[in-house]
């Protein structure tokens, strides 16, 4: 699967009209899957309804409005949104998937995901009544992602497993209408299977839950539940090059100028427009970190992480950990 152009941990929401189910379904989750459960399905409605498309058209590009082929049409998009997501506190609350029973007595739960059916939320019928010939047809009408009986061996199990996976198509699915647009802007390591293997890996040992594509330096910005910041700062064959064309015209030592002559370093200068400036010439030490390549399929990828200290970023993010214990303490409340 591609590299999303961002994800972030984000809500299941459980409908069944049994709420003793509901509330053993959602402890014996894993706590990371935060959920909000409704036994009611117009409250559900209402709920899904008002926080399912957080800020409609935030993500879209734009396009000339002048008259003309639209083959010659200019198309723009401000990259920086991208990352600006990780201010919002609210973008927790976002319902990805929907977990819902099939038989209920205001409405049975293809009728529900039907009522659903404008919203990107993924869809998943966990039912005990509804037969396998039912979940076809919902399938084959676009109205169900999965399918998982109840009295299924490990069916908690599963579900669990199908939440993660259909999270993950989630934001695949928000990110692809801009995935072309946005390779034509250095960001080509969005697409490259063998990139998105290492943004995986380093996730997995750093304790990344979120990631959102950065423009300038162009790369991924990760944080950790604690809301840590690193930036991984991404560079091409012709990216390494500019940053030795720039270093010859500035002067640079050439200790720099063979470190990146060599591909031994990536550079991260924060100061001016990123690159390597004659201020620099004493401690430009300082704004490198040893490179680590990737094979891709069209080009070599240089990458390293740069730790971000509090106030580097435009404004600080509402950690996933906090969100958790707000959570939990709301649950806890009579």
């Amino acid at each position: 699967m591609p590299l999303p152009i961002y994800s972030h941990p984000s809500l299941t929401v459980l409908i069944d009209d049994s709420d003793s189910f509901l509330k053993s379904v959602a402890f014996q989750l894993d706590p990371a899957l935060a959920s909000k459960c409704f036994a009611d399905t117009s409250s559900a409605l209402a709920w899904i309804g008002a926080h399912g498309e957080p800020q409609p058209g935030r993500l879209a590009a734009s396009y000339d409005t002048y008259p003309g082929p639209m083959e010659g049409c200019n198309v723009a998009f401000d990259i920086e949104q991208i990352h600006r997501i990780s201010f919002e506190p609210e973008r927790f609350m976002t319902p990805s998937v929907v977990v819902v029973d099939y038989s209920m007595p205001q409405m049975d739960g293809l009728e529900l995901c039907e009522a659903l059916r404008h919203l990107p939320c993924k869809k998943i019928l966990f039912t005990g009544v509804a037969d396998e010939k039912v979940a076809v047809d919902a399938f084959n009408r676009g109205l169900i992602d999965r399918y998982i009986k109840k009295s299924d061996d490990g069916a908690l199990d599963k579900l669990e497993a199908e939440i993660v996976s259909l999270q993950q198509a989630y934001f695949a699915a928000r990110s692809d209408p801009l995935r072309d647009l946005l390779e034509l802007h250095n960001h080509s390591f969005l697409s490259d299977p063998a990139f998105s293997a290492v943004v995986r890996m380093v996730a997995e040992q750093h304790g990344i839950v979120e990631h959102y594509l950065y423009p300038n330096p162009a790369g991924i910005l990760l944080y950790d539940a604690r809301g840590r910041a690193q930036l991984m700062v991404v560079e091409t064959e012709a990216g390494m090059n500019a940053h030795y064309e720039v270093g010859c015209d500035n002067d640079a030592p050439p200790s720099f100028l063979q470190a990146v002559r060599e591909r031994c370093i990536v550079p991260y200068f924060r100061e001016g427009d990123g690159m390597y400036a004659r201020d620099f010439a004493k401690n430009w030490h300082r704004w490198t970190a040893p490179a680590q390549r990737c094979r891709g399929t069209q080009t070599n990828y240089y990458w390293a992480l740069f730790p971000l200290a509090p106030g580097e970023l435009e404004q600080p993010a509402h950690p996933f950990e906090a969100f958790l214990r707000e959570r939990e303490c709301e649950t806890a409340a009579p």
